[in-house]
């Protein structure tokens, strides 16, 4: 008697794994492009356009830095405990910012207290400005960290001075980070490398790396937040304040389902990485920087370009300091390097771009400097 065996069968995908795929997201960048031709000129409707388009564009482009090294080094654990951590955090610091502020959500980086912004809210939008986040969106699909502040901020600015101090501080804040991280990995790298030469980790490191994770990423949303808030009112009413936090939370949730998506390439590519004691050293650096230049200033910043500036300053300060002898880890590091770099200058390229399109007035800047 033959014995009949049942096929397994496949279980669909599911909605978030069809987002993934390549034709689902052509899909959806068709549809957004459709409608912010459609509605571009109805402000109601075009501000929420670009918010929901920004909200998953920047948070999942910045992950890379705020979440990144989390994300890595806790690949063992379930997706939505990391979410719902993450989550809860991101919406006690934009509260407290709501409730402090009268309504700002971005902790003064786009408005002041006598109600003066270098990025004003428009009364009308340009089609321009909602291809931004759009723009975004198809640049961390191709793996690519380019700076979020430059291409949200930069179509919204009101004169080429608000794009200057940006790059100037973004700029700064890239060699304190390479030059700290250097310091760091290079001369501790013998100390380091002995302490964490043992595969098993003690509990302690795994409770300081959440701690240290939570605190970077409250002070990311302080200093990005506004990269996302920019296409809504400069300060929200309870309404929109709470379209705000659920629309980001829930986008958290995706980013932490698909484990950070491709862009989180970036991080894993960089050497162990995930080895939560490496992890907690990266974030605690990196939550340094971003404290001091959270407070010395409310100039928006590219923390991308700080957390490039970390990262490629520990790369190389690894494979100097490795006993190994030849030139291949050492090239690999400048052209890993090198490739972030230039994706972070194509990023800033194209936000100015962008930027001198929607304003005549830093068209003209431009066109002055260039002699032209």
């Amino acid at each position: 008697m033959k014995m009949k065996y049942k096929k397994k069968s496949i279980p669909p995908l599911s909605l978030i794994e069809r987002f993934s795929n390549e034709k689902i997201f052509l899909i959806i960048i068709f549809c957004i492009f459709i409608f912010s031709a459609l509605f571009y000129n109805q402000p109601q409707i075009a501000m929420w356009i670009g918010f929901l388009t920004a909200a998953y564009a920047t948070v999942s482009n910045d992950s890379i830095q705020s979440l990144g090294t989390f994300i890595e080094s806790n690949k063992h654990r379930k997706w939505y405990v990391l979410w719902l951590y993450i989550g809860a955090i991101f919406l006690v610091t934009i509260a407290i910012s709501w409730f402090t502020l009268n309504g700002d959500v971005t902790y003064g980086r786009l408005i002041d207290a006598e109600d003066v912004s270098k990025y004003p809210h428009p009364e009308n939008f340009s089609f321009f400005m909602l291809m931004a986040p759009l723009v975004l969106l198809i640049l961390t699909r191709l793996r690519m960290p380019v700076s979020t502040t430059f291409l949200m901020l930069s179509v919204f600015s009101s004169s080429s001075s608000g794009i200057t101090s940006m790059i100037t501080k973004s700029l700064s804040g890239y060699v304190i980070a390479f030059v700290l991280s250097v310091l760091i990995w290079f001369f501790g790298y013998n100390y380091i490398r002995r302490k964490f030469k043992g595969r098993k980790v003690h509990p302690s490191w795994m409770v300081a790396q959440w701690i240290v994770s939570g605190i970077l990423w409250s002070v990311w949303v302080m200093q990005d937040g506004a990269n996302v808030a920019v296409f809504l009112p400069r300060r929200l009413d309870v309404t929109q304040f709470v379209i705000f936090c659920v629309v980001i939370f829930l986008g958290l949730g995706i980013l932490f389902y698909l484990r950070g998506d491709r862009i989180q390439k970036v991080v894993s590519e960089k050497s162990r990485v995930s080895d939560v004691r490496a992890a907690t050293l990266i974030d605690l650096s990196y939550a340094l920087i971003l404290i001091y230049k959270l407070f010395i200033s409310t100039v928006p910043m590219s923390t991308t370009w700080v957390f490039l500036g970390l990262i490629g300053g520990r790369e190389i300060a690894i494979n100097l300091a490795r006993l190994k002898k030849g030139k291949k880890h050492k090239n690999k590091a400048l052209k890993m390097i090198g490739k972030d770099f230039s994706f972070a200058a194509i990023g800033l390229i194209i936000s100015v771009m962008l930027a001198a399109t929607v304003n005549e007035a830093i068209k003209t800047d431009l066109l002055n400097f260039f002699g032209l």
